[in-house]
């Protein structure tokens, strides 16, 4: 087994925050094969419908989370003492076609499956999610823990079926993603055309909108959620925009109304005990917002994620 102690973020007593390689939480560079929870960049915003930028999510995601210091607050633990956890670089990807982006994704994320690591990756716009679904597929429809201001479950955007409008329509079609354990919390905001829904309820996918949110609370939700994805496989999926854009307005599709970062945290540690294969923190767009709270916002939420992931591999070593 690869030692442990290599697997840790630079000491900020030693090398402060400003200084060193710009890697997600200050970690070092390795292969898939050599860590449990692989954190990844995918670098593409080619199914982006008005507002472009989510290229550069990750990038600014790993200047940001030089900020994520190793120990989380709550649990007084800290991930990189129990699992092994690298910068594993990003997904290749074709700036000026989208069909073969998706296949050098696809392709990638594949190789990630095969080395036995769980990817924990940045985006990218929401059309990233489809083939990272791909690439870890194992033939057997997987659970999803989706958290979004939008449902992603349409058919197509101007004759073409694969945007970041579409990529859970695709994950359904081609089974890689089972309706009747999928859950979308925090949707909201007007939409296209009233039968933008039809899909997503004709399957039987569970959509809360924020209205339910925020009469039920976070924990009771959270515990329907992990209700709905059972003991199964999961994948979660964490689209920025569920965050209002007061606290997070760097992102392609913002919709007023939605969750505070408190909020947000709160949902993702509510996942502790949910078999996560892989999760992503999608649509942050550091040209649409200079101050880079957005991009810090997303970084926390990878470290949240993080921090629940890790416990999965602690637990499957005691």
């Amino acid at each position: 087994m690869t030692d442990q102690s290599r697997f840790r973020p630079l000491d900020s007593a030693k090398v402060p925050r400003f200084a060193g390689p710009a890697s997600f939480m200050r970690l070092p560079l390795a292969r898939p094969d050599e860590v449990d929870i692989a954190l990844v960049g995918v670098p593409f915003d080619g199914g982006t419908s008005n507002r472009t930028g989510a290229r550069h999510g990750p990038r600014e995601i790993r200047n940001q989370s030089s900020l994520v210091r190793p120990y989380h607050h709550t649990t007084l633990r800290s991930p990189f003492d129990v699992a092994r956890i690298a910068d594993c670089g990003d997904a290749p990807v074709n700036p000026v076609d989208a069909t073969d982006s998706l296949e050098r994704i696809t392709g990638f994320f594949r190789e990630i499956r095969d080395a036995g690591a769980v990817p924990l990756t940045a985006g990218g716009d929401h059309l990233v999610t489809l083939p990272v679904l791909r690439g870890l597929s194992r033939g057997t429809p997987r659970a999803l823990i989706h958290f979004d201001a939008h449902s992603d479950t349409y058919d197509e955007f101007f004759g073409n079926r694969y945007n970041h409008g579409t990529p859970f329509r695709r994950a359904v079609e081609e089974g890689l993603l089972d309706p009747k354990r999928m859950i979308q919390i925090g949707l909201r905001g007007a939409i296209s055309d009233a039968a933008n829904y039809d899909f997503a309820r004709a399957e039987g996918i569970r959509m809360i909108f924020i209205e339910e949110l925020m009469a039920r609370g976070v924990a009771d939700v959270m515990a329907e959620a992990r209700e709905i994805a059972g003991a199964g496989e999961t994948y979660v999926s964490f689209d920025i925009d569920i965050i209002d854009p007061a606290f997070a307005p760097g992102t392609g599709t913002p919709e007023i109304g939605g969750v505070t970062t408190f909020q947000a945290q709160a949902l993702v540690r509510e996942l502790a005990g949910v078999d996560i294969v892989g999760a992503d923190v999608v649509e942050v767009s550091p040209p649409l917002d200079p101050s880079g709270i957005t991009a810090l916002t997303g970084a926390t939420m990878l470290f949240e994620l993080l921090c629940v992931m890790a416990g999965a591999v602690a637990r499957s070593r005691a």
